[in-house]
């Protein structure tokens, strides 16, 4: 941990956004080299960060900000680091700065034909400004569900946040991070549809449950299935498959199948569920036999 000016370690804590990443001031400052300076920087001396959490650039929602920088201009520097800091300065091929905050606003500007954008100037190591990366794309919720899900993950495991500090700092519930972050154990092709938005977030959270994920996705999308719907597909498969193994495995339960099938004359299976409910299923050949049953389980007439 970095101490402050009087030697005491200097605390670090989420959810400060970009007003913490400004500092108290911007001066504009030709050099480029003090902490908070504000400059105009040419697009092609910018490289993106290596840690960027988001993955996905949405052509549509670069053009819509294109067209905003083309009547407005940048409203929000980028924030940057020159690329001698930290250890990481090689991966920017060449590029006087790496972008900390604000990739989209600079791929945006070069769409617009915008050759220098506004940007301040931190000197920042590289776990720094790759923690900084990742809060600042969560704080602004438009991370795909994959994207968001490793982010926390990774505030969680590299930089050893608890997900009840997480969730706190971003304003979401501890049950949200943990749950987003489950989808990352979904086969490869799932987590490609989910980060695509062809299946929800609820969706994937539902299809972790099933035995064969990628299987019932096919399903869910072919059907245009929705989550609650989902939800009970995969829970009828699991209901389904109790039958085939609990009653072989469990002999006791073999001898109440037969003591029962003796009693009424027909073929009885019994299928327990973790729960401690179950289903007594009773099978008949032809009509007859279902009004014999009937006869047997109907109450006696009255005297």
């Amino acid at each position: 941990m970095t101490p402050d000016a009087n030697g005491q370690p200097r605390q670090r804590g989420l959810g400060k956004g970009l007003a913490a990443l400004l500092g108290e001031t911007m001066d504009p400052d030709t050099s480029g080299t003090r902490e908070g300076a504000l400059l105009s920087i040419p697009v092609e001396h910018l490289a993106p960060h290596p840690g960027q959490p988001r993955q996905r650039f949405d052509e549509a929602e670069i053009e819509s900000l294109a067209a905003s920088i083309r009547a407005r201009g940048i409203v929000q520097p980028l924030v940057v680091r020159p690329v001698d800091d930290g250890e990481g300065g090689s991966e920017s091929g060449g590029a006087s700065y790496q972008i900390v905050a604000g990739e989209r606003r600079w791929r945006a500007a070069q769409r617009a034909g915008i050759h220098e954008v506004p940007a301040v100037v931190r000197h920042l190591s590289d776990a720094e400004s790759i923690e900084i990366a990742l809060v600042e794309n969560l704080q602004r919720r438009d991370l795909n569900p994959l994207e968001e899900a490793t982010a926390y993950r990774r505030l969680i495991r590299e930089f050893e946040h608890r997900q009840e500090d997480v969730a706190q700092a971003l304003g979401k519930s501890r049950s949200h991070v943990a749950n987003t972050v489950r989808l990352l154990d979904l086969p490869a092709p799932v987590k490609e549809i989910v980060a695509d938005g062809t299946l929800s977030a609820g969706h994937g959270r539902a299809l972790l449950a099933a035995d064969e994920p990628a299987a019932f996705a096919k399903t869910v999308v072919r059907l245009g299935l929705t989550v609650r719907q989902t939800e009970a597909l995969v829970r009828r498969a699991g209901e389904t498959r109790a039958p085939q193994a609990s009653p072989a495995a469990d002999p006791n339960l073999k001898a109440l199948e037969k003591e029962l099938g003796r009693a009424l004359g027909l073929k009885v299976t019994v299928a327990p569920r973790a729960s401690g409910a179950g289903r007594l299923t009773i099978a008949y050949k032809n009509p007859e036999q279902l009004d014999a049953l009937l006869d047997r389980l109907r109450p006696p007439p009255r005297a």
